[in-house]
């Protein structure tokens, strides 16, 4: 009997994760009816990272009123696994869909995050897991911090909320009040970019346009980060200018960093983590990953990579259904990949290949494992 492990990420505008585990699984069991398959829908730390986790695991989505990224009542929710930990989506409170046509990052919050993160502490996370990602903040996770009880204060002493065009006026950082519960237990923070907080590969550079910054607000945001670094370090003593993945959420995973004390671990690692992956793929006969696009981005740490590098330390070999590739991709073949398989057959406007994204994934699965059974792959 043939063992798979199905563990793909989203194919983003298509195709969830847990749409391509059932239609991989059912071509599977179409060909190999007795077939052992274990299907872990995984997302990598951005938005539908909550909903992965409580498919692959189980556990209870709790829903939170709090504050949108402009401040408004928003209904958010976090997860609350099995084993105590807690999996909040910053996107989920403060994610550029909730800002619609209306964005300004120099005016967004976190601090609907940080009241998740309080109303999962004060019910009984023992953990919480940070993803990060699809924000619409730069704010540095100030927002977060002043909602779990970290002061800011301005220069004529009074305390605020420091947003994105405000970190300038920060002349103060006290964190003597940081909410109880949570020093109690450990955050960990999900991070899929290695950017830092400043400069021009920084937050505001790189990821304020596509929140709504022209030149010179990405310039003014830039520089309030730094300002922001340069506090942390004299009031906290945390030196996070220059932190891998400092600039992830709008500077926010320099905030988890400093304010929280969080580690930042790429996102797809605590997955693995936390779904019992190598527990899973241990003995497998082939695992089978995915995700939209396999480019450079997907070299730094996504799903595909990520569970190469694992299965490749358990010497299983791993086949990814892709909706596209580029063709220099001998990175992914160099972390374990054995094979990538793109979808789609013809060249298409994206409208007609999302309509035809179940049919083709289906027909490339089929393939796949027709091949891999022809070759003898059962029997390794």
């Amino acid at each position: 009997m043939s063992r798979y492990v199905i563990i793909p990420d989203s194919f983003k505008g298509t195709l969830s994760s847990a749409d391509i585990c059932r239609i991989v699984s059912r071509e599977i069991r179409a060909q190999e009816p007795e077939a052992a398959v274990c299907a872990i829908p995984v997302a990598d730390g951005g938005e539908g990272t909550v909903d992965a986790f409580l498919a692959a695991v189980g556990g209870e989505r709790v829903t939170v009123q709090c504050a949108g990224p402009y401040g408004e009542p928003v209904s958010a929710f976090y997860g609350m696994l099995p084993d105590g930990s807690a999996v909040v989506e910053m996107a989920a409170a403060a994610g550029l869909p909730l800002a619609g046509s209306r964005r300004d990052p120099e005016k967004t919050t976190t601090y609907g995050v940080g009241q998740l993160m309080a109303h999962a502490a004060a019910h009984g996370a023992k953990r919480i897991v940070l993803a990060l990602g699809g924000s619409a903040t730069n704010d540095g996770g100030c927002g977060a911090a002043a909602a779990l009880g970290v002061t800011f204060y301005d220069r004529a002493g009074k305390p605020f909320v420091p947003v994105g065009g405000t970190l300038h006026d920060i002349a103060r950082i006290c964190a003597d009040r940081l909410d109880p519960a949570l020093r109690r237990i450990r955050v960990v923070t999900m991070c899929d970019i290695d950017n830092p907080l400043c400069g021009p590969t920084g937050a505001a550079a790189v990821f304020g346009p596509q929140k709504g910054a022209d030149d010179a607000m990405v310039q003014r945001l830039n520089a309030g980060l730094f300002h922001l670094a340069q506090v942390l370090r004299r009031d906290l003593g945390a030196d996070v200018l220059n932190l891998p993945g400092g600039g992830a959420a709008g500077g926010f995973g320099a905030g988890a960093a400093a304010f929280f004390g969080s580690p930042l671990r790429m996102g797809i690692d605590v997955v693995l983590d936390l779904t019992r992956f190598d527990t899973h793929a241990a003995g497998a006969d082939l695992i089978i990953t995915g995700e939209g696009k396999l480019d450079s981005q997907s070299l730094r740490g996504k799903v595909v990579v990520g569970v190469a590098r694992r299965a490749r330390a358990l010497d299983v070999p791993v086949a990814a259904l892709v909706g596209g590739s580029e063709t220099d991709i001998a990175a992914a073949y160099a972390a374990g990949v054995s094979g990538v398989f793109p979808i789609n057959p013809l060249p298409l406007p994206f409208e007609e290949v999302r309509a035809q994204a179940a049919g083709n994934l289906a027909f490339t699965a089929a393939n796949l494992i027709r091949f891999y059974r022809a070759v003898g792959g059962a029997s390794r």
